[in-house]
């Protein structure tokens, strides 16, 4: 009887450790909630009991998050390797293969893995209303800095981090040769790219310019273009799942479930997506289910 009431309590515990859940975050965007709740749903689908942290903040905040054990995993972004970790070659960002690469083998220091990105490219963008680009002949950031270089007005919505990494405004600034003034510049919290080109598209507080996203789906519908980025300022943005060690070796089906939905999204399937939350107003979980029904990688 002894026996079996230990064999009893050690397959209650096996039950109870298997059943633990996976606690998902993401960034405050509109494309990092869709991947979280792509993510979620895939695993649910799967038996894996997953709780929703999506939205989690901003790139510091869900970071941290993992690094504590808070989350255990969330999308990141390839190019995104000179921002987290120092000492890092800031060229290597532009080739995403090295990136990943790259990534993998500093962040094994920290128990957490990359799987394998998705096509995409969300690099970092500057957008203007498509009349402002007509009637001004922009059509990259290399037009764009004449245009502010001869006094023109501008003033640019964007996100602190934005403004603030190297890899970001700074990158276009130093590559094009131009400069913002505080005065040209109106901070929005978080990374939402919705409210910066709504603000660029509507002319709010002056604002002509927006941070924007490789892959944002709002672009079109607001009138607003992505300016060309000819030298390669910024880095290669492929989106992928980042997982700590720990959760991988308990779930290590995982890169199974995942990678294939991933490498369905390129850029037009990802800026659709993105457009049908931040245009149409879709809730992210319902065209997260509704793309994976569309695959077949849920029922």
């Amino acid at each position: 009887m002894k026996s079996l009431l230990i064999s009893l309590g050690l397959l209650l515990a096996t039950v109870s450790l298997a059943q633990s859940p996976v606690r998902i975050g993401s960034k405050i965007d509109t494309e990092g909630a869709l991947l979280c709740q792509m993510t979620k749903l895939i695993l649910e689908q799967n038996n894996i009991m997953v709780e929703d942290k999506c939205s989690t903040g901003a790139t510091n905040v869900v970071r941290e998050a993992l690094l504590q054990g808070e989350i255990d995993m969330y999308p990141e972004y390839t190019g995104n390797v000179i921002y987290l970790f120092e000492d890092v070659d800031p060229t290597i960002a532009n080739d995403a293969s090295a990136a990943f690469d790259k990534a993998n083998e500093l962040d094994a220091a920290n128990n957490i893995v990359w799987l394998t990105p998705a096509p995409a490219n969300n690099t970092w963008a500057i957008a203007v209303p498509k009349t402002l680009a007509d009637a001004e002949g922009l059509a990259t950031m290399a037009d764009l800095a004449g245009y502010i270089n001869d006094g023109k007005e501008f003033k640019l919505a964007a996100s602190q981090e934005f403004v603030d990494r190297e890899d970001a405004l700074k990158a276009f600034e130093s590559t094009y040769g131009f400069e913002l003034s505080p005065e040209q510049l109106v901070i929005v919290p978080g990374g939402n790219t919705t409210q910066t080109e709504t603000a660029a598209a509507q002319g709010t507080s002056g604002v002509n310019a927006a941070m924007a996203y490789g892959t944002d789906g709002a672009l079109d519908a607001l009138g607003l273009v992505s300016l060309t980025d000819p030298s390669g300022a910024v880095a290669v943005y492929q989106p992928a799942i980042i997982v700590r060690k720990a959760v991988l070796e308990e779930y290590s089906n995982l890169p199974d479930l995942i990678e294939p939905v991933f490498a369905t999204l390129d850029e037009a399937t990802l800026s659709n997506l993105n457009g049908r939350i931040a245009v149409n107003g879709e809730a992210a979980d319902a065209v997260a289910e509704d793309y994976l029904r569309g695959i077949g990688a849920i029922q």
